[in-house]
């Protein structure tokens, strides 16, 4: 099985230093302390199952950095430097170009104004592409996003994403191949059609969101207990970890993740 590789920024001091919450889509000041190490614990926990992590540093002035996963998106034939929808969150698009360009990433195209998608709205598997048209991501977005990807042979599959998801990924994972965790009533009928799909009840804005470390194991933040339930119950391994600090930025696990699909 190939090795996994995504970016990771830990949190050292630009998630911390937050004058203005609502500017930066963040409801309560993180502990230093527990936001370090309940990243550690992540990171250390995807390295044991195998991933590799490239660690970059923050952006100065954009605590959001540490949710790597909304900066770009990954594909096999390199990467696409998105558009944040964010205002707070502009700049953070180049500086992650910046660092998968040092690692060898191959930029594959860019989205344009007046597009804006953010990486938590599109998932990938194999041939077929999940996107999100959210508060996050517009239908200019999408439009680029669906003409790139259909250009590579993705089945792009659209869905407006309701509050109180930021993204798509806050109502759906991944977690293995063809297999889907998604919370009920929240995407149209067919949407998964060719998928396994467990479905969950909604619950919060990260109700469904899980990092699939492959070999059917995912990280769940340990008080998302209907979707731990429901993936134990399907056979998967759950490890349950303390992501509190990262939740009052509004990010689930997966949101700190940017897997990269070249090395899978």
């Amino acid at each position: 099985m190939s090795t996994i590789r995504a970016v990771v920024c830990e949190p050292e001091r630009e998630y911390f230093k937050v004058e203005d919450l609502k500017k930066h889509n963040i409801t309560l000041p993180a502990d230093p302390e527990k936001a370090r190490a309940q990243h550690a614990l992540m990171c250390r926990t995807m390295e044991e199952a195998g991933w590799k992590l490239y660690r970059v540093k923050e952006l100065a002035g954009h605590p959001n950095s540490v949710f790597t996963m909304d900066t770009a998106l990954s594909t096999p034939y390199g990467y696409i430097q998105l558009r944040m929808g964010l205002e707070s969150r502009d700049g953070e698009e180049e500086w992650m170009a910046k660092n998968l360009d040092k690692i060898g990433e191959k930029r594959l195209a860019i989205i344009e104004k007046p597009g804006k998608v953010e990486g938590g709205d599109v998932i990938l598997d194999r041939d077929v592409a999940f996107v999100g048209q959210s508060g996050r991501t517009n239908q200019a977005g999408v439009e680029q996003i669906e003409r790139i990807l259909a250009g590579l042979n993705y089945d792009v599959r659209v869905a407006q994403i309701p509050q109180p998801y930021l993204h798509i990924g806050g109502a759906m994972s991944l977690v293995e191949k063809r297999t889907v965790l998604c919370c009920r009533g929240v995407f149209p009928p067919g949407f998964f059609h060719d998928f396994e799909v467990i479905e969950i009840e909604k619950d919060n804005f990260v109700t469904a969101n899980v990092i699939a470390l492959g070999e059917k194991t995912v990280i769940a933040e340990y008080r998302n207990s209907g979707a731990i339930s429901a993936l134990q119950n399907n056979g998967f391994q759950v490890h349950t970890l303390d992501l509190s600090e990262f939740l009052k930025g509004t990010g689930g696990p997966s949101c700190l993740v940017l897997p990269l699909k070249g090395g899978e």
